[in-house]
């Protein structure tokens, strides 16, 4: 189910995704960059797709698990931002699910995608590095002038939304970066520090003119939002 909050037209958009997942890195991201540039939210996503579970709310009601889109022009620039609290349970929710999101982002006319996620290390990382891979050589080099790394022999297959957004773009034409930074390999750790490395080269990328020193205040607030939420999920066998 699509539910439509605004009608925004979106003018060859740039699509940047992050759904929770290894470190939770990839939401840290976008959410952090959704509250510093005060986007709007036009779209939220419900399906069966994702977990069968419900989210209690602080005011103790009940809410479903969404993914969310948000929109915002930075310099001429529009912007196709993705969050949401859960990623599709299984492969044929996974397609699915990126399909009817590159049906809603083709509409638009957008033809760029940058995914984001972690790479699982046994121990969190001192000083964390940024890898980058993609559908496109240009535009994968433009991320390793600000510092990227290739993630060619680094990675093996990148699983989700985050891979899959990339390679079902590319059949339509779009191309896709997906940005990976090394972080603690587990679905409850908050990887915020290495979050910060992914800010700061999307930062670079884009110029969002976002505050580094400033995000800290939102930074605390996402990630106690986060907590609550992951503190709620019950994982079933």
């Amino acid at each position: 189910i699509i539910k439509r909050l605004k009608n925004v037209k979106f003018k060859n958009p740039i699509l940047i995704e992050g759904l929770p997942g290894i470190g939770n890195v990839g939401k840290i991201t976008i959410d952090s960059i959704i509250e510093s540039l005060k986007a709007d939210k036009v779209y939220e996503i419900f399906s069966d797709g994702f977990p069968n579970f419900v989210f209690v709310n602080d005011k103790g009601l009940v809410e479903l698990p969404k993914v969310e889109i948000y929109y915002k022009k930075v310099k001429g620039k529009d912007f196709f931002l993705v969050s949401g609290d859960v990623q599709p349970v299984d492969e044929k929710s996974s397609y699915e699910f990126c399909d009817k999101l590159l049906d809603l982002f083709q509409k638009s006319k957008g033809e760029e995608i940058v995914t984001l996620g972690g790479i699982g290390l046994e121990e969190p990382p001192k000083f964390p590095k940024v890898y980058c891979s993609g559908t496109d050589k240009k535009l994968v080099s433009k991320f390793k002038i600000n510092g990227v790394k290739s993630a060619e022999g680094v990675v093996g297959p990148i699983i989700g939304v985050s891979g899959l957004l990339v390679g079902l773009g590319k059949a339509r034409g779009m191309k896709g970066t997906v940005l990976l930074v090394e972080t603690l390999g587990l679905p409850n750790y908050l990887g915020i520090k290495e979050s910060r490395e992914l800010l700061k080269v999307l930062n670079d990328q884009y110029k969002l003119g976002l505050n580094m020193k400033n995000l800290n205040k939102e930074i605390k607030i996402i990630e106690k939002e986060i907590k609550e939420k992951l503190e709620k999920i019950i994982f079933k066998e």
